[in-house]
């Protein structure tokens, strides 16, 4: 088998991080500036229009599970090629929509379809190709979310260059999935490459817990958990449970930031500046984390993204002074963007490679649920008379997670287990 080759492990990971970025910046960034005019020229409520952004998210997490199959039966290549097209024919629908029924079918399939090109396979072939994997998570990470900074950009530059019209947009998106589709699919290589890669990443990380100093020794173990046995241990379920509210949290309180700044009569470029800081922290917080992951424990990064999502969402409950808007903005994005980090590194650390894609698949599935957030937040405004209650309800229940997590240690077989160096990201190394 030959080795990894370095040149071609960096290549990828910037073929899958122009993955994450395109999907996220046409997807999720894109919809809300595209929807007035859709709504406007079709004459449907805002209600249904914006039950897209709903479905969108909740099939994206629905099916967190399809992309671990299909990697099992047809390889990492065939599902991102799969993803593609599901991606060219949800665009096709939103272009060509002309009632309401295509356009929900195309935000769906948006939904499977991002999931399918992006978040388990991405960080699924990264774990194959890195022994050290927080700085190319972090890069990976802080790509896809330059999209969500990009997207809002993006569409409206596309919609000026169309003179204004919608379906155009949709179509270039469509085009540019199957762009960037073929290139990753192109550069991934097939089965025997990736395993071969994946074989040399684990001798090197055997060799490395080999030589660790015997000052710097963390617990790890030495052999992957099935399934059932990583769902046996209270540390996924804190894992899972932080996965949860890192996106209740934030989706959220960016959903329903503006109309709250508005009800407390913040000024809409003010509240336009906050929510755009809160992107960038996010951006800031998975590059931070990325450089940091191999030094420090990912067990702190997680409790420490908790703690601040919780400040940042009891900071927004009252935030209409510009300190309590940057503590909310700071807070928030940090908290958002370290969670997805953490919890990539903690599960290879803690469960080991071999069955990597089929537990973080079983974490994503959570996403569906927390796609409820702004409905419940919608429906304790319509009870209480604001939306602070929901801020301070969910920042209670991400508080608890917060103290999980800082007490949390890691699960053992007691006969696997061996001392090795690198606290945090050589840990990592296991994921693949």
């Amino acid at each position: 088998m030959s080795k990894t080759i370095p040149w071609r492990s960096w290549l990828l990971l910037a073929a899958l991080s122009l993955v994450l970025f395109t999907i996220t910046a046409s997807t999720f960034s894109s919809l809300g500036v595209v929807l007035p005019a859709m709504i406007k020229e079709l004459k449907w409520s805002f209600g249904w229009a914006f039950f897209g952004f709903t479905l969108l998210g909740a099939f994206c997490g629905a099916s967190s599970w399809l992309p671990a199959i299909l990697i099992r039966k047809v390889g990492v290549r065939g599902t991102i090629v799969a993803g593609s097209a599901v991606m060219v024919a949800g665009f096709a629908c939103l272009a060509a929509a002309r009632g309401l029924a295509i356009y929900l079918a195309g935000t769906a399939l948006l939904g499977v379809g991002y999931q399918m090109m992006a978040l388990i396979p991405g960080t699924h072939v990264l774990s194959m190709l890195f022994k050290k994997r927080a700085l190319p998570f972090g890069i990976y990470f802080t790509i896809g979310s330059l999209g969500g900074v990009a997207g809002p950009w993006m569409a409206l530059t596309g919609m000026q260059m169309a003179h204004g019209a919608w379906r155009p947009y949709w179509a270039m998106q469509a085009a540019a999935s199957i762009g960037v589709g073929a290139l990753c699919a192109a550069l991934v290589g097939g089965r025997a490459w990736l395993a071969a890669a994946a074989v040399d990443t684990d001798k090197a990380v055997a060799e490395d817990a080999k030589t660790a100093p015997a000052d710097a020794r963390v617990y790890r173990t030495t052999t992957d958990w099935t399934v059932k046995e990583a769902l046996a241990t209270p540390q996924f379920w804190v894992i899972l449970a932080a996965y949860f509210a890192h996106l209740l949290g934030g989706v959220t309180a960016v959903s329903l930031a503006p109309s709250h700044f508005s009800e407390l009569g913040v000024v809409s470029a003010v509240a336009v500046s906050a929510i755009s800081l809160e992107s960038l922290m996010q951006v800031a917080a998975r590059l931070g984390g990325g450089l940091i992951g191999d030094r420090v424990d990912p067990r702190w990064l997680l409790a420490g993204a908790q703690g601040m999502m919780a400040v940042g969402l009891l900071a927004l409950g009252h935030a209409a002074t510009w300190p309590l808007m940057m503590l909310f903005a700071v807070g928030v994005g940090v908290g958002f963007g370290m969670t997805v980090l953490a919890v990539s590194i903690l599960l290879l650390n803690y469960y080991g490679r071999k069955n990597n894609l089929e537990i973080f698949s079983l974490v994503c599935l959570v996403g569906a649920v927390s796609a409820l957030g702004p409905v419940i937040g919608g429906v304790m405004r319509d009870r209480l008379g604001g939306f602070a209650p929901t801020f301070q309800l969910f920042a209670a229940v991400i508080g608890v997670i917060f103290v999980a997590a800082l007490f949390m240690r890691p699960p053992r077989k007691v006969a696997h287990v061996e001392p090795v160096a690198e606290p945090a990201s050589s840990m990592l190394s296991d994921a693949v």
